[in-house]
């Protein structure tokens, strides 16, 4: 007996010094996977064994090779030399995301890029995969999402009605010579020139009421609670959950005392004329604090995926200085849950509002419940009657079903036309199992991509109905 403990004893030490060398290691693939070519991009990086950490930025090694479209881009550079440099070198490099980097096990990354080592350097911008110079990019890893498509579906079919949409590439990620897979190399909803274009705010005046981007998230980091409660489905206050601020840009320690105040009052205003009787006035309710168009392209972006994080998680809203206009606009970000892939919250549905699920978040246990503004503004006739035209408008360009499916094609041509989705399916084996938080379990891409196409057909044909459109 003593013997056999010893064993097990022994087993469990080999088990747990493999997984914290796995941890070392950063996570890698099981299986070994060889890449030859590719049509995709080629990102290597190189971190030389030391552990990425999901807070701390460490100094890293990027390069990226494109040679152009239509052309290939080869692993072995020394068979194949001459190959375009799109992008080398140093780069500040951590995990992002929440429930992508806590559950997946192919983790996304942040990184900044700089001039030179972490220890002396500053930020540097540039230009990477055609995507405007900015020093802020993010490593999306699709794996949950298995179409792999979903955030740049979203991203291309709201690009024409937005004033910023960010730009992704797929391409494919070696770190420390490890195979990792498919990612998207992609903007970050951020401040820059070729972001949102947003001034520095100021101390004092016009100058002190912008530039500002916001988030409504999780309460994980420093925030502001928001003084109103989400509702339920019947309009009463839900007074044990709220309502969480991030300050991105500038950030928490960025802003002055100034700032602070007046962003923070900003949001209570704007949710005061929310909860005021004459929330409707087109001069003293909402309209004097949001751009409802940009408000409308959001929601049908959310609604249209019907996504679960929709408005309540990665909600990202901006305003510029009052003589510019100063109301609160929101930009798309963050769809690998949407168009039916989850199944938590019935968000697989295609006959319902996602801005009228917090009575299903509440009964799931969920804390983060959609702003209670959302209900508001779809009590609005005005403002309904406003989606209905924008609804007509997008289904006669960008979600004319044609185009919508010609979209999702060409993206599932970039990834299947030169054996990138077997590679990373290779390296992350995920057909027919039940993947965290999936609700329907394809058994190979060709499945989840005729999924996708069935769910945003029955979910545009009962969009069609509620808003009234008639193809």
């Amino acid at each position: 007996m003593n013997r056999l403990l010893s064993i097990v004893t022994l087993l469990l030490l080999v088990l747990a010094v493999m997984s914290c060398k796995r941890e070392a290691v950063n996570f890698p693939p099981e299986a070994h996977v060889t890449l030859t070519s590719t049509n995709l991009p080629i990102v290597w990086i190189e971190v030389k064994g030391r552990a990425i950490s999901r807070t701390e930025r460490i100094e890293a090694r990027l390069k990226v090779i494109d040679n152009g479209k239509n052309r290939l881009n080869y692993a072995d550079t020394v068979a194949h030399p001459g190959q375009h440099i799109d992008y080398e070198g140093y780069i500040a490099l951590r995990y992002r995301g929440n429930s992508s980097v806590n559950v997946s096990p192919k983790k996304p990354y942040s990184f900044r890029t700089l001039d030179g080592p972490i220890k002396w350097a500053s930020k540097k911008k540039a230009k990477i995969l055609g995507m405007g110079k900015d020093d802020n990019w993010a490593l999306l890893a699709p794996y949950s999402d298995k179409s792999m498509m979903r955030d740049l579906l979203a991203f291309e079919i709201s690009r024409p009605w937005m004033e910023y949409v960010p730009q992704g590439r797929f391409c494919e990620v070696f770190l420390d010579g490890t195979y990792y897979g498919v990612y998207i190399l992609c903007e970050v909803v951020s401040k820059g020139k070729h972001r949102l274009n947003l001034a520095k705010p100021g101390e004092t005046g016009n100058a002190l009421t912008g530039d500002y981007l916001i988030e409504v998230d999780y309460d994980d980091d420093v925030h502001y609670r928001c003084k109103h409660h989400p509702l339920d489905g019947n309009g009463n206050e839900l007074t044990d959950k709220f309502t969480h601020i991030h300050f991105k840009s500038p950030g928490h320690d960025d802003l002055n005392e100034q700032q602070l105040h007046y962003i923070t009052h900003r949001i209570d205003q704007m949710e005061a004329a929310f909860a005021s009787p004459w929330y409707q006035d087109p001069v003293k309710g909402y309209r004097k604090y949001i751009d409802v168009m940009s408000f409308i392209d959001y929601q049908i972006s959310q609604e249209l995926g019907h996504n679960i994080d929709a408005y309540r998680k990665s909600c990202k809203l901006y305003k510029r200085r009052d003589n510019v206009d100063g109301r609160f606009k929101a930009v798309v970000w963050d769809m690998n849950l949407a168009y039916g892939n989850c199944k938590l919250s019935e968000s697989w549905r295609t006959d319902t509002w996602a801005f009228q699920n917090n009575d299903t978040l509440y009964k799931g246990g969920e804390d983060y419940l959609v702003p209670f503004w959302w209900s508001r503004l779809n009590s609005d006739e005005a403002y309904v009657a406003m989606l209905r035209d924008r609804w007509a408008q997008y289904r006669h360009s960008n979600l004319e079903e044609g185009r919508l499916m010609a979209v999702i094609d060409s993206l599932a041509n970039v990834l299947t036309s030169h054996g990138a989705i077997e590679r990373d399916s290779e390296a992350w084996p995920h057909w027919g199992v039940y993947v965290w938080c999936n609700y329907y379990i394809s058994k190979d891409f060709d499945d989840e991509v005729a999924y996708l196409k069935r769910w945003l057909r029955e979910r545009i044909v009962w969009m069609d109905l509620q808003l009234d459109y008639h193809p």
